[in-house]
């Protein structure tokens, strides 16, 4: 008999899908969302949705509960730190799962995405809301993120090149002369 015998079996060995679902766990906090099966969703749900509350507690024993799942500092880390605090104030409903119209080719399983309901891009930065309460005239360095930007426009401009070093020693004899 089954009495008080929670969870699907999924066809495999009990190791084997504790494995499977810290393996899922870890891709969907890292990514935020991932596609698979519509079982194996539901069974991955009760696992984020247990691993936000942790960070939601936000103590040192949660934390190494978390860990025991995670099994990964910076992980853990990530979920407490970015994860938890977009969720605060809320009770349940971590995840959401999105079915697909497509069945996956070969043996015609029901796909799905699972995601968090709350992802980075919704959520709005703390730095932007500083900057809006801080004087206009105070100027901060740019962000991590413009850095990659300022490069594509260099690696754009590899053709011009030979033409800016040609204006390059031009420019900077005015500057000595000035001074």
């Amino acid at each position: 008999m089954r009495h008080r015998k929670s969870g699907r079996k999924l066809n495999r060995s009990n190791s084997h899908r504790t494995a499977m679902f810290k393996n899922m766990a870890r891709a969907l906090l890292t990514y935020e969302q991932i596609r698979t099966t519509d079982v194996k969703a539901k069974e991955l749900r009760r696992v984020v949705d247990k691993l936000i509350t942790l960070a939601l507690r936000n103590d040192l024993h949660s934390r190494r509960q978390a860990y025991k799942v995670l099994g990964n500092h910076q992980l853990v880390q990530r979920l407490f730190d970015e994860i938890g605090p977009r969720f605060a104030g809320g009770q349940g409903g971590y995840t959401r799962i999105i079915k697909l119209s497509q069945p996956r080719t070969g043996d015609c399983a029901p796909m799905v995405i699972i995601e968090l309901t709350k992802k980075a891009a919704d959520a709005p930065a703390p730095e932007k809301a500083e900057e809006k309460t801080e004087d206009t005239s105070v100027k901060k360095a740019p962000a991590k993120k413009a850095t990659p930007k300022a490069e594509t426009p260099a690696k754009e401009s590899a053709a011009e090149e030979p033409a800016a070093e040609a204006a390059a020693p031009a420019e900077e004899p005015d500057p000595k002369k000035e001074a």
